[in-house]
């Protein structure tokens, strides 16, 4: 453990005010109660921390009766990225249902009734939404966390989650800026370079972030991805001319900057931690949020002791520094003074479906995003338990392999007795062989990306043709089998709105 810096100082304490650090546990460690005490002002929640809405009220408070003003975040998107729901998959379709419904106002009450689940539980930042204009379908990263590949529409969408978190006083954190829609490496694992036109950039990229600008977004999310018509040498967490002069100066934007997790690959591979965190908020970011992977706090000490001493050593100016604290604080005023806390329900009841008004809009519009498309035959609706072959590609981080998805469980629901089996690189044969005489409900995540999927698939509907092909990720792929039903998301909201497809009492 680095031991540079002691005291609470107003240096120090900047420093720490500026990191948005995660920790391990569903209570928090005394090591992070003492840092807050000492000027850490956030604390960023992740599936780990979380078994159950009692649970995590009872952990937002206990960091409250630490800190009432700490800003508390997640990142709880719905659809295929959720943290309040990460053993069950979200109550809520992702970003691609909303926007193939293309309805406004649905999004807009989903992202209320998301935000007063969070509200009631005592979270106050939601680092969502992603405001990426999927231009890119081969995207391994963004894919259904965008509503789409039109920038009007992704903008008019975000506008209006936007407007539903934080009409609820839970401050939205609009992504990954200035975009991440056109890319085909995920900034996990390395960084993505952007390699078009600056009119390019501002016809498509930008046009949802300046709507949210425009809209009152209380924070803006960076990417990890290298924008050469912007900044040849840095990617935009690190680059002033991205964070200052781009959203700061020619957007306008005056609220918190949000960094991307800084031990992603993208950054710390080149950059590592420390430096990239220096950089970054010597570029404009005004919170460092770490935690995804690093998670202790040995790494808190770390980026605070490379804050202090950058400034110390005249590398980053003390005034950037506590500007980015002082717009830290900001925030935390704005969601104390708007805090939500479920009144009139049990603390943290308001979080599981029906317990309260619009607590099924989730799987409303689930219902709402299905399309379903009939093969040449007529369809019959199963009335006896299937055999559910889920091809599964390997999940991205920002999604993880904790969350369930597809449509077996609903289907058994339904239909008892169904069967599955899970299938990451399988030939239609083993297919067939653990089906038996069952038909087959073929689910599949992103088809058009994954050439071995395609050929088993083929293989399949060419030998079963009654079988039923559920596509959970993009529908990009020309429709197959005997009934083709696109969710546009793997939510488990989805995965029943798409069960009840395939017996008949759905779409």
């Amino acid at each position: 453990m680095t031991t540079l810096v002691h005291g609470t100082d107003t240096l120090t304490r900047d420093a720490l005010t500026v990191l948005q650090p995660g920790f391990v546990g569903t209570t928090a460690p005394d090591w992070l109660l003492r840092r807050i005490g000492e000027g850490l002002s956030s604390v960023g929640l992740f599936g780990r921390n979380i078994v159950s809405p009692e649970q995590l009220t009872a952990l937002t408070a206990q960091l409250r009766a630490e800190r009432d003003d700490v800003l508390v975040a997640i990142d709880e998107e719905g659809g295929d990225v959720t943290r309040l729901e990460v053993k069950q998959g979200s109550s809520f379709p992702g970003n691609y249902a909303l926007g193939s419904v293309d309805d406004v106002e649905l999004t807009r009450a989903v992202a209320r009734e998301l935000g007063r689940r969070l509200a009631a539980c005592g979270v106050d930042l939601n680092w969502a939404p992603s405001a990426d204009v999927n231009s890119n379908a081969e995207n391994p990263v963004i894919g259904v966390r965008s509503f789409g590949a039109d920038p009007d529409l992704v903008a008019r969408h975000t506008v209006a989650y936007v407007d539903g978190l934080q009409g609820v006083g839970v401050a939205a954190c609009t992504k990954h800026f200035p975009g991440h829609g056109d890319t085909n490496v995920d900034s996990h694992d390395a960084l993505p370079r952007i390699d078009v036109d600056l009119a390019t950039l501002h016809a498509r990229e930008l046009v949802p972030f300046r709507a949210a600008v425009a809209a009152g977004t209380k924070a803006v999310m960076s990417a990890h991805i290298l924008l050469s018509a912007l900044d040849p040498n840095r990617p935009a967490t690190l680059s002033p001319q991205i964070l200052t002069g781009l959203l700061r100066q020619e957007l306008g934007f005056e609220g918190l900057i949000v960094t991307d997790g800084m031990e992603m690959q993208a950054v710390a591979a080149t950059y590592g931690i420390e430096r990239g965190s220096v950089l970054a908020i010597a570029a404009g970011a005004d919170a460092i949020c770490v935690g995804g992977g690093l998670c202790d706090e040995d790494t808190v000490l770390r980026l605070r002791d490379a804050l202090v001493t950058a400034v110390r050593t005249g590398e980053l100016p003390e005034e950037r520094l506590a500007d980015a604290a002082a717009r830290v604080r900001a925030l935390a005023s704005w969601t104390q003074a708007h805090r939500v806390r479920g009144a009139g329900s049990v603390p943290g009841a308001a979080v599981q479906e029906g317990t309260a008004p619009g607590a099924d809009i989730g799987l409303v519009a689930a219902r709402r995003a299905l399309k379903v498309t009939r093969g040449e035959r007529p369809y019959t609706p199963m009335t006896s338990a299937p055999y559910v072959a889920a091809f599964t590609p390997v999940a991205n981080f920002a999604v993880g392999e904790e969350t369930p998805w597809g449509i077996a469980a609903e289907l058994e629901r339904l239909l008892p007795g169904t069967e599955t089996g899970s299938y990451a690189d399988a030939s239609t044969e083993a297919v067939l062989a653990a089906a038996g005489e069952r038909r087959i409900v073929a689910v599949v995540r992103d088809l058009h990306r994954h050439p071995w999927m395609t050929e088993a698939l083929d293989g399949l509907v060419a030998a079963r043709p009654d079988t039923v092909v559920v596509e959970m990720g993009l529908n990009e792929a020309e429709p197959r089998g005997a009934l083709h039903i696109a969710t546009h998301g793997a939510a488990r909201v989805c995965g029943r709105a798409a069960a009840e497809a395939v017996v008949g009492t759905g779409a």
